[in-house]
């Protein structure tokens, strides 16, 4: 960590999906007084009180999950000794290395907000709570039980909205976010070791006249049925999503020019002989594979005008960029 970073006037950590701390300024570590190995891959919440965690887990991880950020979250850290530390949280969430790691930047706080209040209020409860008789004791290890629960299910409900976040909610493929994600981490992976992947982009031909024809619902049922033809045509390290409207997109890890074209054109003949319900469909496919000079832009952009040649030239045909 640079010298400025590190005695920044502000507290600055990093954290991985899963709370460990990868990363922590001195400023924070002042702040919080620990010593720097006592904090490195430990858990974000060994720093908190046990309402904070749970106050932690309804927002913080939620909305860094749903929106990539969190903007102005006031919070309280525990410090060593025990006492609150009131500061002002920003988050954002951040593909590093091909791994997710979200930075916190944590500024200190002269006022106590009413979230503050609400913690104290339940902090001074659980200090009664523990000074009580055997009978409060027991009581209170039965709320720490339903807090256990609690928080679980909250872990579950994170997993599922993050999920949520990636799915294309008709068709159940990745969503458009999702595959933008895993091509800049494969795009950067091959900028690093030169390892191959290609890029493909499907069009169902004549979709319109589809909807025309025979409505909406029926023009769902077609893209939810090619959406799981594709999955199955796939191999298992594949990203197959839907990128929009009639349009899928699927990246291939691993494979070559020739290799991405023989994968396309079975994307294309499978969907070519099997049966949608009463309809039968073609797809016209454009292929690009990375090369050394190529962005995600790029990279896009070639799979897209060699989509365009298919069509403009008979559709229910494959074609990749280089040809």
């Amino acid at each position: 960590m640079d010298t400025l970073l590190n005695e920044a006037p502000c507290g600055y950590f990093a954290i991985t999906d899963k709370g460990l701390i990868q990363s922590v300024n001195q400023t924070l570590l002042t702040m919080l007084g620990y010593d720097r190995e006592e904090l490195l891959e430990r858990h974000i919440e060994s720093t908190m009180s046990v309402a904070n965690k749970m106050f932690f887990h309804t927002y913080f991880y939620p909305y860094i999950q749903l929106y990539g950020q969190v903007d102005e979250m006031y919070f309280s850290f525990r410090t060593k000794d025990g006492k609150d530390l009131p500061v002002l949280l920003n988050g954002i969430k951040r593909n590093r290395d091909g791994n997710a790691v979200i930075d916190c930047v944590a500024l200190e706080m002269r006022k106590r907000i009413e979230h503050e209040k609400d913690i104290m209020k339940t902090k001074q409860q659980l200090e009664v709570l523990y000074q009580q008789t055997n009978e409060a004791n027991h009581r209170l290890e039965l709320l720490h039980a339903q807090y256990e629960k609690k928080q679980q299910e909250l872990m579950e409900l994170n997993e599922r909205l993050e999920a949520l976040a990636s799915t294309d909610p008709l068709t159940g493929l990745k969503n458009r976010r999702y595959f933008q994600e895993q091509l800049q981490k494969y795009t950067e992976l091959s900028e690093q070791t030169e390892a191959a992947f290609s890029l493909c982009i499907a069009d169902i031909d004549r979709f319109k006249s589809i909807n025309d024809t025979y409505g909406h619902p029926v023009g769902d049922l077609v893209l939810t049925r090619l959406a799981q033809l594709l999955q199955e045509q796939s191999p298992a390290e594949a990203v197959v999503a839907r990128f929009g409207g009639e349009e899928f997109v699927i990246l291939l890890p691993g494979l070559d020019q020739e290799q991405a074209l023989a994968a396309a054109e079975r994307y294309r003949a499978a969907t070519e002989t099997t049966p949608l319900g009463d309809l039968r469909i073609t797809i016209s496919i454009g292929a690009a594979t990375f090369a050394a000079a190529d962005t995600e832009l790029s990279l896009l952009q070639q799979a897209d005008q060699a989509l365009y040649h298919s069509k403009n030239n008979g559709r229910n045909r494959v074609t990749h960029y280089r040809d």
